[in-house]
């Protein structure tokens, strides 16, 4: 069986570049559209690893992530942030929010795969 993950991604061109890219290694994807949407999803789907952007509507990847840490259900499920920002103080704010690893875009897929294999399993 495929492990599972839920990628949380506002750009919809980003979102299906990830989705056939991870599902081509393996990986079975579903995808939110924010981070709102993202903590539905993930409490109702339970996915072996989340992937957040940080720029998105409604909740950002960070107030996403801390959302996440405080469910009783997704709590402790790995979470990797990724951002096009370049501010030093991004990889702090992932720490601080409890995410699992931090990755700059453009993402380097084979890069992603091996922390998604890390944190949540071989695909």
């Amino acid at each position: 069986m495929a492990k599972f993950v839920l990628v949380v991604e506002d750009d919809p061109d980003q979102r299906r570049f990830m989705e056939r890219a991870l599902g081509a290694a393996g990986w079975r994807v579903i995808t939110a559209p924010d981070g709102e949407a993202g903590v539905r999803i993930a409490e109702a789907e339970r996915p072996a690893v989340i992937v957040l952007d940080v720029m998105m509507p409604l909740l950002n990847g960070f107030q996403t992530c801390r959302k996440l840490r405080q469910s009783a259900t997704v709590g402790r499920t790995p979470i990797v942030i990724l951002t096009s920002k370049d501010q030093p103080t991004d990889a702090l704010w992932a720490t601080e929010v409890g995410a699992d690893a931090f990755m700059h875009k453009p993402v380097d897929i084979h890069a992603l795969l091996g922390t998604l294999e890390r944190l949540g399993g071989p695909a």
